[in-house]
């Protein structure tokens, strides 16, 4: 399993991560437990899980855990309403990140799995806009790319087009 892990994009989230939040930290990880969450506790932080909850019907779940940061890697592209949720969230920080709407390809949407699917893919300025909208102040952030070992158009532009936007925020 561990060799099919999105090794570049979970070095990048790391980094940022320990340059906004060092270790120790107790931290609320909107999603169930997945690989990043092991990577998480293995360098130094404690880590609490949702457990699958629809965020969209029951945001308040964020209240029930008292933590230092809350983080949602690639989450909030899957909520009808992550405005919700932003506002739920009483820790004072949030590290984030999501995959940015590219020009060149559709949203993704799993056929698989009818949960897999992105409602949104934002662009940088309306995820800011919906942090702010939410009483979240912006302090860093950071863009990086996802290339794509295939032969064609989109795999090049893949290589030069940033795909992931990570955000750090505090709660006004």
């Amino acid at each position: 399993m561990y060799h099919k892990l999105p090794v570049k994009r979970y070095k990048h989230t790391l980094d940022f991560l320990q340059s906004v939040l060092p270790a120790p930290a107790t931290i609320l990880d909107l999603g169930v437990r997945n690989p990043f969450s092991e990577i998480m506790e293995k360098n130094g932080y404690t880590v609490f899980n949702t457990l699958g909850e629809d965020l969209d019907e029951v945001p308040e779940i964020v209240k029930k855990y008292k933590v230092d940061a809350v983080t949602a890697f690639e989450i909030f592209e899957h909520l009808l309403s992550p405005y919700e949720v932003l506002k739920s969230i009483e820790a004072k920080k949030i590290i984030a990140t999501i995959p940015l709407n590219l020009w060149f390809a559709k949203a993704y949407k799993s056929s698989t799995d009818m949960r897999d699917r992105h409602y949104h893919e934002f662009e940088d300025w309306q995820f800011d806009w919906l942090l702010e909208k939410t009483g979240w102040v912006i302090y860093q952030r950071q863009k990086w790319t996802s290339p794509i070992n295939k032969i064609g158009i989109r795999p090049i532009l893949r290589k030069f087009t940033p795909r992931y936007y990570a955000v750090y925020a505090e709660k006004k």
